[in-house]
């Protein structure tokens, strides 16, 4: 494939609707439109009374193996009636569709669609629904392996700080805090009992925008951060978005509270993993700086400035201060 002088492209819902038409036996009274572009860019399709979420992912950011394993664990979570978006195939069996963009060849991928709606402000009972959906997903994919990346303590935090430094300066104090407390994190993880730490397949970005929310389910999506690593990382990174959206810090204590009945009504949370909780949501959250780095070129150059920085590292410095961790830069 010749390099190409495009960094990204959003391709032409009109166009898209074509192919969607022909690919999935749509009528030709199908519609297609922009939904979200981001990391990847989602388009909402609808025929008639069915609707779906077109995801076509950027170029360059997922490979097709890495793609197939996430729709292969969606799928056995589907089969495990587990409320998730799942992969939809097309009329000749096909998961993933190759479309040729003006930068390259991208993938695509056609999901059901999550009935409902995002709800930023969860109630106390949103909170035990989803600690509940998160547990059954974690019975399902405890001891589970993908072919995709393992987020140990380096993926986490290591490699996040060395994304960054290709856009701040190492002599900010917030990223003289991103390495020391990231030290920490390696130092903590490194003396834990891994026995009482659950291994196995993860989704890594829970929070109030991956799921949507009707009068009988929560449907969790978004996929696309799905790897191995502890479980305790799903949980720990709900726990920090929570805690960011509910001001009341008393309401939330209550609420997390909530979350972990729901968790624990079908299955335990060591204590190990409770006590590593805090900072597992730290290593999440500077995770995501380095994805946000990773991405500028494409999607983050509109917000990714010194004073975000500040921002960003000032919401991860009040999440450990509540949980009495403290780290100086």
């Amino acid at each position: 494939m010749k390099e190409s002088s495009i960094v990204s492209s959003i391709l032409a819902p009109d166009a898209l609707v074509l192919i969607l038409r022909k690919k999935y036996n749509l009528s030709n009274l199908a519609i297609c439109k922009v939904l979200r572009t981001g990391i990847n860019h989602s388009y909402l399709v609808a025929d008639g009374d069915l609707q779906f979420v077109f995801r076509i992912y950027s170029y360059g950011w997922r490979s097709e193996m890495e793609i197939k394993e996430e729709l292969r664990f969606l799928n056995i979570l589907k089969e495990n009636t587990i409320m998730v978006s799942y992969p939809s195939s097309d009329s000749s069996g096909n998961y993933i569709q190759r479309i040729i963009a003006p930068e390259g060849e991208r993938f695509a991928v056609l999901f059901s669609f999550a009935k409902g709606q995002k709800v930023r402000s969860l109630s106390e009972d949103h909170c035990c629904s989803v600690g509940i959906l998160l547990s059954k997903l974690h019975s399902v994919s405890v001891g589970y392996s993908l072919k995709r990346v393992n987020y140990n303590v380096k993926v986490l935090t290591e490699d996040p700080y060395r994304y960054a430094t290709e856009h701040y300066s190492e002599s900010l104090n917030e990223m003289q805090f991103v390495k020391k407390a990231g030290a920490h994190v390696v130092d903590v993880f490194g003396q834990a009992n891994i026995n009482q730490l659950r291994h196995g397949a993860v989704h890594l970005d829970i929070w109030y925008d991956n799921f949507n929310i009707d009068e009988k389910a929560i449907t969790l999506f978004d996929f696309d951060f799905c790897g191995n690593g502890w479980l305790l990382l799903d949980a720990a990174y709900f726990a920090m978005q929570l805690f960011h959206t509910e001001p009341d810090k008393n309401l939330f204590k209550v609420k997390l509270e909530r979350f972990f009945a729901g968790y624990e009504s079908c299955a335990p949370i060591s204590d190990e993993e409770r006590k590593l909780l805090p900072l597992a949501g730290f290593a999440v959250w500077i995770f995501y700086l380095g994805v946000q780095s990773r991405r500028f070129d494409d999607w983050s150059n509109i917000f990714l400035t010194q004073n975000y920085l500040k921002h960003y590292i000032g919401m991860v410095k009040s999440w450990l201060d509540y949980n009495e961790i403290h780290i100086e830069a």
